[in-house]
């Protein structure tokens, strides 16, 4: 099935190769893309072992699905910032509907408990990545989760000159 010593020793050429030559695609450069496709090979030989009466097509839908992860995370990167984190959003939309069917998988006993496991580890860890990557983006467009610049969600804390453009009483107007 998995041939994890082999995997080990392709992986270790990958990061050799990665450390020597800057790559012309910025992409190949993230971590988080490389995990991605881990997660894409990984899925591609366990969904091999899908029954062939998969009536619901789970395993074709699974594999579309981990490949838009790998797909978003390439295609944002090209983008400016705050495009690339939209990127990254749709990346973690996917990493959720993965756990979804990492479980339809599992309570149809199409994998197994340490499948299972594995799938939800790559899911959290993917999580964690495209989550650190957004917020590194945010932090050096100064902005923060809710694409402002001040910090709050409702704009509680306004500068006066930002005031000076909403209608709103002041005490020398009639606040009636």
């Amino acid at each position: 099935m998995y041939n994890n010593g082999e995997n080990r020793e392709r992986e270790e050429n990958r990061n050799e190769t990665e450390e020597r030559i800057p790559s012309f695609f910025r992409f190949e450069d993230l971590r988080v893309y490389h995990k991605s496709m881990d997660y894409l090979v990984w899925l591609h030989e366990t969904s091999i072992q899908f029954p062939e009466s998969d009536k619901t097509q789970l395993a074709a839908r699974f594999t579309d699905t981990a490949r838009n992860i790998t797909r978003y995370i390439a295609e944002g990167s090209a983008n400016n910032k705050s495009q690339f984190i939209y990127s990254l959003k749709m990346a973690q939309k996917a990493i959720r509907e993965c756990i979804v069917l990492t479980t339809l998988a599992y309570r149809a006993n199409y994998i197994s408990d340490s499948h299972n496991d594995i799938s939800r580890n790559y899911m959290m860890e993917l999580t964690k990545m495209t989550g650190a990557l957004i917020a590194s983006l945010q932090r050096s467009m100064g902005t923060n989760n809710y694409g402002n610049n001040n910090g709050s969600y409702n704009n509680t804390h306004q500068s006066n000159h930002s005031r000076n453009y909403v209608n709103e009483p002041t005490t020398e107007q009639n606040q009636y």
